[in-house]
C-alpha cells in the first residue's frame, strides 16, 4: 500500500534531492583550505533544505534513529537511506570530476588523534545534530532550519579536527565509493 502512495515516492525523491544538494555543497566547499569553510557550507545548506524541503534527513544517522523511536516505518526508512546515499554518491562524482584532486573528498582520521579519539569526536557531534533534530521536529521550518543548521555547523567545526566532522554517513560513503579510498571509514 505504501509503495503505491505519492506522498511516500516524494519523501523518498526529497531525501535523494536533499543530500545530494547538501553533500554537493559540502564537498565543493571542502575544496578550499581549512575547516571554516566546509563547516559553514554544511551549516548553510542543511538549514536552507528544511526550510525549503520541508525537513528531510538527508542523512542516513538520523534516519536510523527516527527508525529506532518509531517515527518512521521500516520500509519509508530502508527506501529513504538507500535514496540518501544514492544522492550522496551522485554529488561525489560530480565533485570528483570538477575538483582538481580529491583532496577533499574523503573524511579522514587527522593526525591530531587516534582513530579512538576520531571516533568518540564523530559520536558526540552526530549526537548534538540528532538532538536537535529531535528537538526542532514539531517546530515552524525557519526556526528548526535555524537550529540545525547550527548544529551542523557546530558538529562539524567540533569534530572537525580529529574525523573531518561528517556526521552523516551517505556524506562519507559517497565520496569512498566514488575514490575508492576506505582508510578508516568505519569511524565516519
Amino acid at each position: 500500500q505504501e509503495l503505491r502512495s505519492g506522498r511516500f515516492w516524494r519523501g523518498v525523491l526529497a531525501e535523494a534531492a536533499a543530500t545530494l544538494i547538501f553533500v554537493g555543497v559540502v564537498l565543493g566547499a571542502s575544496a578550499a583550505p581549512g575547516p571554516l569553510a566546509p563547516a559553514l557550507a554544511g551549516g548553510l545548506a542543511a538549514g536552507g533544505l528544511v526550510c525549503t524541503l520541508g525537513g528531510p534527513q538527508a542523512n542516513p544517522a538520523l534516519t536510523l534513529a527516527l527508525l529506532c523511536t518509531r517515527k518512521l516505518s521500516a520500509l519509508r526508512g530502508a527506501a529513504g537511506v538507500l535514496a540518501q546515499c544514492a544522492g550522496a554518491t551522485l554529488a561525489s562524482a560530480a565533485a570528483r570530476a570538477a575538483l582538481p584532486d580529491d583532496t577533499g573528498l574523503v573524511t579522514r582520521v587527522s593526525a591530531v588523534g587516534t582513530a579512538g579519539t576520531a571516533l568518540a569526536w564523530e559520536t558526540f557531534a552526530t549526537f548534538q545534530l540528532a538532538l536537535a533534530a529531535f528537538a526542532t521536529a514539531e517546530h515552524a521550518a525557519p526556526q528548526a532550519g535555524l537550529a540545525l543548521g547550527s548544529a551542523v555547523a557546530a558538529g562539524a567545526l567540533a569534530a572537525g579536527p580529529f574525523s573531518g566532522g561528517s556526521m552523516n554517513p551517505a556524506r562519507s560513503l559517497g565520496p569512498a565509493i566514488v575514490t575508492g579510498v576506505w582508510d578508516e571509514h568505519w569511524v565516519s
